[in-house]
C-alpha cells in the first residue's frame, strides 16, 4: 500500500526496463568460477559432497546452498497493482520489482515466478512442489478470495514462511501507525471503535491483525460496497461472514458516527468531510485507497483539525508503505530458519515499527525530508521508509518472536552480534541516493542545465521537473522549445530557457566576469565573446549571480575542460581544494575513493583537506568515517619514493581538531582488511576496515574506480565534485539521462549529506 507522487513519461518507464540487460534482475555467482578447479568444486565432482550432506541432514541446505537467503515472489497476475487481472506474464515487471526491493532494503535474494493459472488448486500444487528451493514464499497480486485459500493451504503444506504481502504487509504497517495514534490520543485497543471500509484481502488482514492485538470483535464494523457486514445480511462469503457484527448502521456514514478509527482500503472519495465531523474526538483516519485516498489529509484536517491522518501516498505525512515491512520481516524469518510467519511475528514487527517512530530521527533522514522535524507526533506516527535503522530493528523483533513461539529452527544466541551483521547488510550507496532524491522533492531547487540543447540533457531536465525534484533552467538557444515538443512535452514554454546571445542577463554576466579578470589581462570584448559563445561560462555566471541554486554540465566536453571553465568564473585562485569522489559498491562493501577527478598529485595540505571533507561527507550519510591514505607501501615497507606528502598529511591532521579516524600510508589490501591490520600492524589507529581511500594521485584514484566498475563493481556516484565554492556537478561525457538526473539532484542540494556548502572552502 504505497503511492508516490514521482512522475515520469511512458517512454522513460519503458526505457528503464529495456535499457542494457532487459528487466531488473540477474543471477551472479557468489563463488570464484575462474579455473577448472573452481568449476570442479562448484559442479562435478565437488558438488557431490554437499549433496550427500544434505541428503543425510536436510537442514544442511541452509548452510550449503542459497536456500536460507532466497525468497520466491509468486503471482498469477489476477490483481496487478490497481490494474486488475492482466495475467501472469504481465505481472512479471511487478514481481521483478518486488525482488529488487527485497535486495535493496534487506539484502534478501529473490526470484520472481509467474504461475499461469487462475485455478487456486493448481496454483497451490505448483507452488507447494517448489518448497525445497526457497527459504520463503512471498505471494503477490492475487485476487480475493483465492488469495486467502492459496495462502492458508500453502502455510499448512509447506515448512517455510508463506506471506501474502498485499494482506499482511499493509496490516502490519497500519497496526504500527494505529498503536502510535492511540498512544497520542490516550486510547487503548480494547476500547476503540473501528470502522473498516473495504472487505478485500488487505482490509480483512488489517481487521484480523488488530483483533489479534486486542481490539474486541464487536468493536469493528466492516463495510463493503453494500454497507456494513452484519449477521444474516445477503451477499456475504465465508471470509466476510467471519467479521459480521450486530450493528444498527446500514451505511458507512451511519457506521462512522462516534467511531474512533477509520481504516479505508476501498475507493477514492468514499469519505466526506461531514462523515469525519461525526467521528469521535481526535479521530484516527487511515485513508489508504490507491492511488487516491478515501479523503485527503487536507480535507480531513479541515473538517477535524484534531484528526490524525495516514494515507498510502508519499506526498502526505504518515505514509503506509509496505516496504517498511516485508523485506525486514523475511530477513528476520530467514535468519532463524523459521518454518512460518505467525501472528506473534507480525505483532512484533508492528510494535518495533511503532517504537522506532517514537525515537529521535537520524540527521540524514531528517535532512532528506527537507529538514522537516520528523518528531513523534500526529504527523509522524510511522517511520520514514529510508530510515537506516529499519534493517536492525524489525528483523530483530521478528527473529525474537520466532524463537519465542517455537518456529525458529536456528535460534540466535547473541542478538547484539546479530544487530551488527544486519547493519553491515545495508548498502550505504543506495541510502545516499534514496535520501538525496527524497530531499530534492522536499526542498526543490533551480538547477542550471548548461548544455540545454542536447537531447540527453533535455530528457534529464524533463525527468527532473516531472519527478518534482526542482526547476530545470535550460541554457541554450530558442529552438530548445521545438526539441522539447519533439520529446513529447505538452507545454514547452513552461520550461525556462536562458539564451546567452539575447538574454537580458548577458550584460550582468559580462560585468561580473570582467570585474574578476580585468586585472589579469582580460579584455571586456573577450569576456563578451566567451559569454555569448560558451554555455559553461554563461551558466556559471548565472549561478554566481544567484539565477540558479546549482549547475550541471559535462556531456559535450572532457571533465577537465568543463571544470577549468567553471572555476574560471566562480572560484578565486587557490580559494578551494576541489576534488572528485567516487562512491563504489562491490560485493556488498561500499567505499569512497578520492581524488578521482581534479588534482594530479596533491600536496600534504590538499590530502588533509580531502580527508576532512570526505569524512564529513561520510558521516552525513550515516557512515562512521575511517580514512586510509593509500600507497604501494605500508608504513615504509617496502621503502619507496613519493610518500612524504602522505606522511605529512597524517602529521598535519595530528595537529588539527579532527573527529574521525585516519591512518597511513598503507596498501589497499591492508586498509580494507582490519584483521590484517590487527595482526601485523597493531599500532594502527583504525578500528575497522577503511571506508574512505585517499589515493596517492589522480591517476591511481581514477584508474581504481573505473577498474572496479569494469570488473563487476557498481559505481553509484562519481565523480561527485566537492570543494567548489558553489554547487556544481560535472557529468562524464558518457552519462545517460538517468545519470544526469542523479547528478542534478545531488547538485541541487537535497540532503545536507550530499549538498555543497555555500561558503568558500579554505585549505586545511
Amino acid at each position: 500500500m504505497s503511492e508516490s507522487n514521482v512522475k515520469f513519461t511512458r517512454d522513460e518507464a519503458l526505457d528503464f526496463h529495456s535499457r542494457g540487460r532487459p528487466g531488473k534482475i540477474e543471477i551472479i555467482a557468489s563463488k570464484p568460477m575462474a579455473t577448472q578447479r573452481d568449476l570442479s568444486l562448484a559442479y562435478s565432482p565437488g558438488v557431490a559432497v554437499p549433496v550427500e550432506e544434505i541428503a543425510a541432514n536436510p537442514a544442511k541446505a541452509y548452510e550449503l546452498t542459497a536456500k536460507g537467503n532466497l525468497v520466491a515472489v509468486i503471482s498469477n497476475g489476477t490483481a496487478i497493482l490497481g490494474l486488475g487481472n492482466l495475467g501472469a506474464l504481465a505481472s512479471k515487471p511487478v514481481m521483478e520489482g518486488k525482488a529488487v526491493l527485497f535486495k535493496r532494503f534487506a539484502d534478501v535474494d529473490s526470484i520472481d515466478l509467474e504461475v499461469d493459472t487462475t485455478d487456486a488448486q493448481r496454483f497451490i500444487e505448483a507452488v507447494e512442489l517448489l518448497g525445497p528451493s526457497f527459504g520463503g514464499i512471498n505471494l503477490e497480486d492475487i485476487a480475493a478470495p483465492d488469495c486467502f485459500i492459496i495462502e492458508q493451504a500453502l502455510k499448512e503444506r509447506m515448512n517455510i514462511p508463506v506471506f501474502h504481502d498485499d494482506q499482511h504487509g499493509t496490516a502490519i504497517i497500519t497496526a504500527a501507525g494505529m498503536i502510535n495514534a492511540c498512544f497520542l490520543t490516550g486510547r487503548e485497543f480494547k476500547d476503540v471503535k473501528v470502522v473498516v471500509n473495504g472487505a478485500g484481502a488487505a482490509a480483512i488482514a488489517c481487521t484480523e491483525l488488530i483483533k489479534a492485538m486486542g481490539v474486541p470483535h464487536n468493536n469493528v464494523v466492516m463495510c463493503d460496497r453494500k454497507g456494513p457486514l452484519y449477521p444474516g445480511r445477503d451477499g456475504m462469503d465465508q471470509f466476510k461472514s467471519a467479521h459480521a457484527v450486530p450493528t444498527e448502521a446500514r451505511s458507512l456514514k451511519e457506521a462512522l458516527v462516534g467511531a474512533d478509527v477509520f481504516l479505508g482500503l476501498s475507493a477514492a472519495g468514499a469519505v466526506t468531510p461531514d462523515m469525519v465531523e461525526a467521528m469521535a474526538p481526535q479521530p484516527i483516519i487511515f485513508a489508504m485507497a490507491n492511488p487516491d485516498p478515501e479523503i485527503t489529509p487536507p480535507d480531513a484536517k479541515k473538517a477535524r483539525p484534531d484528526a490524525i491522518v495516514a494515507t498510502g501516498r508519499s506526498d502526505y505525512p504518515n505514509q503506509v508503505n509496505n516496504v517498511l515491512g516485508f523485506p525486514f520481516i523475511f530477513r528476520g524469518a530467514l535468519d532463524v530458519h523459521a518454518t512460518g510467519i505467525n501472528e506473534e511475528m507480525k505483532i512484533a514487527a508492528a510494535h518495533s515499527l511503532a517504537d522506532l517512530a517514537r525515537e529521535a530521527v537520524p540527521e540524514e533522514v531528517a535532512a532528506a525530508y527537507g529538514g522537516v522535524s520528523h518528531r513523534f507526533g500526529p504527523d509522524y506516527i510511522i517511520p520514514a521508509p529510508f530510515d537506516p535503522r529499519l534493517i536492525e530493528v524489525v528483523p530483530c523483533a521478528v527473529a525474537e518472536a520466532a524463537m519465542r513461539t517455537g518456529v525458529a529452527q536456528k535460534p540466535i544466541a547473541d542478538m547484539a552480534a546479530y544487530r551488527l551483521t544486519l547493519r553491515a547488510r545495508l548498502n550505504p550507496t543506495s541510502s545516499i541516493l534514496s535520501l538525496a532524491f527524497e530531499a530534492a522533492r522536499a526542498n526543490p531547487k533551480r538547477v542550471l542545465f548548461a548544455e540545454g540543447e542536447e537531447e540527453n540533457v533535455l530528457r534529464a531536465a524533463i525527468a527532473f521537473k516531472e519527478g518534482g525534484y526542482g526547476t530545470p533552467v535550460l541554457v541554450g538557444r530558442e529552438d530548445v522549445y521545438d526539441k522539447l515538443a519533439e520529446l513529447g512535452v505538452d507545454d514547452p514554454k513552461s520550461y525556462e530557457v536562458l539564451n546567452s546571445r539575447n538574454s537580458p542577463l548577458v550584460g550582468r554576466a559580462v560585468d561580473y566576469i570582467y570585474a574578476k579578470h580585468q586585472r589579469h589581462g582580460m579584455l571586456r570584448r573577450a569576456v563578451e565573446r566567451m559569454v555569448n559563445q560558451d554555455r559553461n561560462t554563461f551558466a556559471a555566471a548565472m549561478l554566481a549571480m544567484g539565477e540558479g541554486d546549482a549547475m550541471i554540465t559535462g556531456t559535450t566536453r572532457p571533465f577537465s575542460e568543463s571544470l577549468r571553465q567553471v572555476r574560471w568564473v566562480i572560484d578565486e585562485d587557490d580559494c578551494a581544494t576541489p576534488f572528485g569522489i567516487h562512491v563504489v559498491s562491490a560485493r556488498g562493501r561500499t567505499v569512497m575513493i578520492a581524488d578521482t577527478a581534479v588534482t594530479e598529485r596533491p600536496t600534504a595540505e590538499q590530502y588533509a583537506a580531502i580527508a576532512m571533507r570526505a569524512a564529513s561527507f561520510a558521516r552525513r550519510v550515516g557512515q562512521e568515517p575511517r580514512v586510509a591514505f593509500i600507497s604501494y607501501t605500508t608504513f615504509g615497507n617496502p621503502p619507496g619514493r613519493h610518500i612524504d606528502e602522505l606522511r605529512d598529511a597524517v602529521k598535519l591532521l595530528d595537529t588539527l581538531q579532527t573527529d574521525f579516524e585516519y591512518e597511513g600510508e598503507m596498501g589497499p589490501d591492508v586498509a580494507l582488511n582490519h584483521e590484517m591490520q590487527a595482526k601485523y600492524y597493531p599500532f594502527s589507529r583504525l578500528t575497522g576496515p577503511a571506508n574512505i581511500l585517499v589515493m596517492p594521485g589522480l591517476q591511481s584514484a581514477n584508474i581504481s574506480s573505473k577498474l572496479i566498475r569494469a570488473l563487476g563493481g557498481d559505481v553509484a556516484l562519481g565523480p561527485y565534485l566537492m570543494g567548489m565554492s558553489l554547487p556544481v556537478q560535472i557529468a562524464p561525457m558518457t552519462a545517460s539521462s538517468s545519470d544526469l538526473v542523479t547528478l542534478a539532484v545531488l547538485a541541487g542540494g537535497g540532503a545536507d549529506a550530499i549538498r555543497q556548502a555555500p561558503e568558500r572552502q579554505k585549505k586545511a
